[in-house]
Formats: C-alpha cells, sequence, structure tokens
C-alpha cells in the first residue's frame, strides 16, 4: 500500500515546493472596501524648480519682435552625418534652444529683466512671476518653461537599473519601476525605498507594493533626480520558482519526478502480479 502512494506522496511534495510565493502580488489589499478610497484619491503633487535644473523658457506675444529680446537666440552646433554616396562624410548642423541653469542660490539671469529666483518655485509660480515682471514692458506675454533634464534613478532588484530622462513633470515610483522593467522575482517588494536630495539633506522613505497605502503618500510622486532603490530578498532567492534561471532547475527535478514516478508504478505493478 505505501509502495503505491509513493510516486502520489513524491508529486505532491513536488508541486507544494513550486507553489507561488507569497508577497510578490502587488497592490493585495485593493479589494478591501476600506481601502478603495485611497486609489480614488487626487493627489496634487506639483514638482518645484531645484538648483541645478536645466530650463528652456520661451515667450511670445502678438508682437513678435517686442518679445524678441526676451528669448535667448537659437544655436547650431555641428553634428557629423555619414552620407552615403562615395563612402563620405559631411559634417552637418543641428539648432538647438539655450538653457537657463538654475545656480547654486537657485537664481537665473534672465535677459532685460535680470537675476530672479526661481528655485522652490512650481512652473505655474515661475511662469507668473517672469509674465509679471515682462508685462511691465510687453502687453500680455506668454511665457512658457520647461525643465529639460527632469530624470529619475531606479537601482537594485529591477530587470534594467538605470538613470531615466522624464517627459512629464508628474512620474510616480510606478513609473519608474515600468521604465525599468519591473522588480525581479528577487526584488523585496515590501521594502522599495525612495532616496530624495532636499536641499542637501537625504531624505529616505520606504514602500510597501504588496500595499496600497503609499498611493496617498506625498512620495508617491517624484521629484527630479530621485532614487529608487529596491532592496533584495535572499530569501526570497532560494524560494523564487519563476525566474528564468530557476526555470531550467525546475524543467530538471520535473523530468526527474517523472522518470521516477514511471519507475514506481512500474515496480508496484510487477509487485502485483507476481502477488
Amino acid at each position: 500500500m505505501n509502495l503505491k502512494l509513493a510516486p502520489f506522496a513524491l508529486c505532491l511534495y513536488v508541486l507544494c515546493a513550486c507553489s507561488t510565493p507569497k508577497n510578490i502580488t502587488y497592490f493585495q489589499d485593493l479589494n478591501n472596501p476600506d481601502k478603495q478610497s485611497i486609489t480614488q484619491q487626487n493627489n496634487q503633487f506639483v514638482p518645484r524648480i531645484c538648483v541645478g535644473d536645466l530650463l528652456t523658457i520661451t515667450v511670445s506675444a502678438l508682437d513678435p519682435a517686442a518679445v524678441a529680446p526676451f528669448n535667448l537666440p537659437v544655436v547650431s552646433y555641428p553634428k557629423q552625418t555619414e552620407q552615403m554616396f562615395n563612402g563620405t562624410k559631411e559634417i552637418g548642423t543641428s539648432q538647438a534652444m539655450q538653457t537657463y541653469t538654475v545656480d547654486s542660490e537657485g537664481n537665473i539671469n534672465f535677459p532685460v529683466v535680470g537675476k530672479l529666483k526661481l528655485a522652490d518655485k512650481t512652473k505655474q509660480e515661475a511662469v507668473d512671476l517672469l509674465e509679471n515682471k515682462i508685462s511691465e514692458l510687453v502687453k500680455d506675454p506668454i511665457v512658457n518653461i520647461q525643465i529639460i533634464n527632469f530624470k529619475v534613478t531606479v537601482l537594485g532588484e529591477v530587470l534594467k537599473p538605470g538613470t531615466y530622462p522624464v517627459n512629464s513633470d508628474r512620474v510616480t515610483v510606478l513609473d519608474a519601476l515600468g521604465l525599468a522593467s519591473d522588480l525581479t522575482i528577487h526584488g523585496n517588494r515590501t521594502n522599495v525605498k525612495v532616496i530624495r536630495d532636499n536641499n542637501g539633506k537625504q531624505e529616505v522613505v520606504t514602500f510597501d507594493l504588496t500595499k496600497s497605502d503609499f498611493f496617498s503618500s506625498p512620495y508617491f510622486y517624484l521629484q527630479q533626480n530621485d532614487i529608487v532603490y529596491v532592496e533584495p530578498n535572499d530569501k526570497r532567492k532560494t524560494q523564487a520558482r519563476y525566474s528564468q534561471t530557476d526555470q531550467v532547475d525546475l524543467s530538471v527535478i520535473t523530468a526527474i519526478t517523472s522518470s521516477i514516478s514511471v519507475i514506481a508504478s512500474v515496480i508496484v505493478s510487477i509487485i502485483a502480479v507476481n502477488k
């Protein structure tokens, strides 16, 4: 009787060993009615201009000539391109807008207006400041400001760690992890850190991605130059069964188990026949 149960016991053991690891699923409490309101909160985070930011600022109006002194000239720089004919190379040119760098004191030097402090202001606050200054000289100016060096860095147990430029001013922790192609199976989803430089002071906040509470965190939206770090989980490494590397081992174990099961079944049949 014990020999007959042996193949089934062995298969049951393998299936249990290959069960899905816990703490892999994100937002496990979203089905909880008490948690539904968290995902519906309207986070009003707006990024602020920081020291070291590179800004493009354009001014327009009904009279383009009137605002020309407030716009930096477009610059040309050499760009080497290869010609497909005769194997020759040609030097071309590209045009780009000049940028303003927010200095260590949080200022920029704007044409005509002079020095302006923009650090710690939102883009809209900076636009309002410039429009008020320029409107003293030009009727109904329109100012547009873009932060062109907005980037976040994702490190640790993700598939593609690195620094990623961001076109939008509103990027979340989940967006950053998406840029890095998500966590690996070995990433600790209960201990994801956001590291932020706040006026020279390092701030570290920890998120648990298996819960939805972090949606309401003021750190859910990232600022430029934030770092997202995914801590490795050594215990999870040994238990993971579905990573690309471990799938090979699992296939070998499954093949061996199947062979043992067949051999055990043959032995049981032979014993039954001899009886």
